[in-house]
């Protein structure tokens, strides 16, 4: 009987509770079973007369911050939609009147990238202006670069000498047609430690070195070396010597050529050109005279605006300095108690049994013989080695040229 009536209490217990329960359940309305929108205006229409605001809440299903936040949105009279998390100002974006800028130093010059459009906006004092890496991002985004050319433009370690006029490169770039039909063949000099351009000059052929040189000399002095390809107007017919060669060397300068068939030896020239094609060569010149004219003044903006990434993005013209060697008139030289020689008319040496051929360019010329090592005569001009005989076969081992 104990547990009959036990079973009975929990049973009406049970039935009580499912009816509260229930009562409640109807009393509210969930959720789901309404759109948000409602809900949310429900609630706040209700929390405008309620005396227990936590209770109300709790009937929603809410917490009371949440409660606030809809009934302070009411008051505002902002919607009660869910809003959008996205910040009104992406923290990071470049702003668009600086994109404008960035893409309008690119249209003014198609060739720059990134690093040296952010290097001119600088120079020109405006702020804000992002990273090298953004300014090229937003190059690409408005369609400025291709990904080919990004790949071409991947830099690479060169070599270059401690101080200015140390070595000059020159060389002739590619010949190419002009609006009346003749052809153009720019001669240009550059100084391989700052990349100050002494001379880039449009010719009719491809000629002239000296006298371009010897206004270059005039207006900057002298070099140490000057190097070139091997190119006819720079290396000796016959593997011999030129006027050039030999101009340089009565001025104390070291002609020096790279090897044959390897352009990297004058990779500073090589990249020179390769940016005149792309910022000064994308339109052709009408003719001769309209071509020096807008040489001369993409050399200046060269050399005095344009910012180089070698340079710590400095123009060359804020490194390079005027060589303290001014130009002079070579004087006969004297070599001392050396056994001395003639070259003959025809471009040989004799002395003893040997004869050999060194270049008609020393024609008439005196030279010094010195003994070198493992049995070799050196050759010399000047204070400059120009040729190896083999002692003992009296061959030419190499015409080399090298400063004593």
């Amino acid at each position: 009987l104990r547990r009959q009536r036990q079973m009975c209490i929990r049973d009406s217990s049970d039935r009580i509770k499912g009816i509260k329960n229930a009562e409640k359940e109807a009393e509210i309305m969930p959720w789901e079973s309404r759109t948000v929108m409602n809900q949310r205006e429900q609630f706040v229409e209700e929390a405008a007369e309620s005396r227990n605001f936590s209770d109300l809440c709790r009937r929603y299903g809410i917490s009371r911050k949440t409660g606030y936040k809809w009934v302070q949105r009411a008051q505002a009279g902002a919607p009660l939609e869910d809003q959008s998390r996205r910040p009104g100002h992406p923290f990071g974006q470049t702003p668009a009147e600086v994109e404008e800028k960035i893409l309008a130093v690119r249209s003014d010059n198609p060739a720059w990238g990134g690093l040296k459009i952010k290097a001119e906006l600088e120079r020109r004092g405006e702020t804000g202006i992002p990273s090298a890496r953004t300014c090229g991002a937003i190059l690409k985004r408005n369609g400025c670069i291709s990904p080919e050319e990004s790949q071409k433009h991947q830099p690479y370690q060169c070599f270059e000498r401690d101080r200015c006029n140390a070595l000059w490169q020159t060389d002739f770039k590619g010949d190419f047609l002009l609006g009346d039909s003749s052809r153009c063949f720019p001669l240009d000099i550059l100084d391989d430690r700052s990349r100050f351009c002494i001379r880039t000059e449009p010719k009719p052929a491809a000629s002239g070195i000296k006298e371009t040189f010897l206004n270059a000399f005039r207006e900057y002095g002298l070099p140490d070396s000057v190097l070139s390809d091997n190119g006819s107007q720079f290396s000796g017919f016959r593997g011999g010597y030129t006027q050039f060669e030999r101009w340089l060397m009565d001025l104390d300068i070291l002609p020096i050529h790279g090897r044959i068939r390897h352009p990297q030896t004058q990779g500073k020239i090589e990249r020179f050109h390769r940016t005149m094609k792309l910022e000064l060569l994308r339109t052709v010149p009408n003719d001769m005279e309209d071509a020096r004219v807008k040489f001369a003044l993409w050399r200046w903006k060269y050399n005095h605006i344009r910012p180089h990434a070698a340079l710590g993005m400095k123009p060359p013209a804020q490194v390079y300095e005027p060589s303290s060697r001014a130009l002079f008139v070579p004087k006969p030289y004297d070599y001392g108690s050396g056994m001395v020689r003639k070259v003959n008319n025809w471009g040989y040496l004799r002395f003893g049994p040997v004869r050999v051929y060194l270049s008609e360019t020393m024609a008439d010329t005196y030279l010094e013989i010195r003994h070198g090592e493992q049995d070799t005569f050196v050759i010399c001009y000047r204070n400059f080695q120009i040729a190896v005989i083999d002692a003992a076969s009296g061959e030419l081992r190499n015409r080399k040229i090298q400063r004593l």
